[in-house]
């Protein structure tokens, strides 16, 4: 079983596995601070606790604890080595927080993972006049993959490239189609009981996560 929570700043939701859900909700600490309760999505994409508190010196100190890299280093941590030292997402989101989505990577791969500045919304795809353009890069040097009529086309071309030249670490894009216009916001029902006591969250099948959507859908089941 997952678990689904709410985040403060944002209708989109985390998913965590529930022995993660059990032990961080027993933690003393986070239980003290409320931690699962008061998560925000931060403007890289994952989901982070943050408390601001007066130093008796005078001015103020900010805590800030990723949920990711929390849960990486607490049950995941064997996996570290000194060149895979930094933590990503198998599936590129960082809300997706499942044991069997997180994992720690090199600093090369995760380059190749962020997120894209190009316009049309897909890593290595530039319009060029009406038709789309798709490039790689390899060893600091751009390959010209080939000219597309859409930019689905040209972002499917570099998937395919991409898996070719680095395998399962290659970044893959998510096609945007009528039914999915973005990798977006998913509606979650108000769950949150106030602070205090054991944080709010929803019981999720984990087996219908995997079979609905890309990992962050699926039907949702309450305990």
């Amino acid at each position: 079983m997952l678990y689904k929570l709410k985040l403060k700043n944002s209708t989109e939701i985390v998913l965590i596995d529930e022995n993660v859900f059990e032990q961080l909700s027993k933690d003393p600490y986070l239980k003290e601070v409320d931690f699962l309760n008061n998560l925000r999505r931060h403007s890289s994409g994952c989901a982070v606790f943050q408390k601001t508190t007066k130093k008796k010196e005078g001015g103020y100190q900010t805590k800030t604890i990723y949920l990711h890299k929390l849960i990486a280093e607490s049950f995941k941590l064997e996996e570290k080595s000194q060149t895979n030292d930094l933590v990503g997402a198998v599936n590129g989101n960082k809300l997706d927080c499942r044991l069997s989505n997180i994992c720690w990577r090199s600093r090369a791969v995760a380059s190749r993972k962020r997120k894209t500045s190009s316009k049309t919304g897909y890593t290595g795809v530039y319009k060029e006049n009406n038709r789309f353009r798709a490039v790689i890069s390899l060893n600091r040097k751009s390959i010209h993959i080939g000219m597309y009529d859409t930019a689905e086309n040209a972002a499917l071309a570099y998937n395919k490239k991409s898996v070719e030249l680095f395998g399962e670490d290659g970044k893959q894009n998510i096609i945007k189609t009528p039914e999915r216009p973005s990798e977006a916001v998913h509606e979650l029902q108000e769950t949150r009981s106030g602070l205090g006591g054991r944080p709010s969250a929803e019981r999720v099948n984990s087996e219908m996560i995997d079979r609905e959507d890309d990992g962050m859908g699926g039907r949702v089941f309450t305990s």
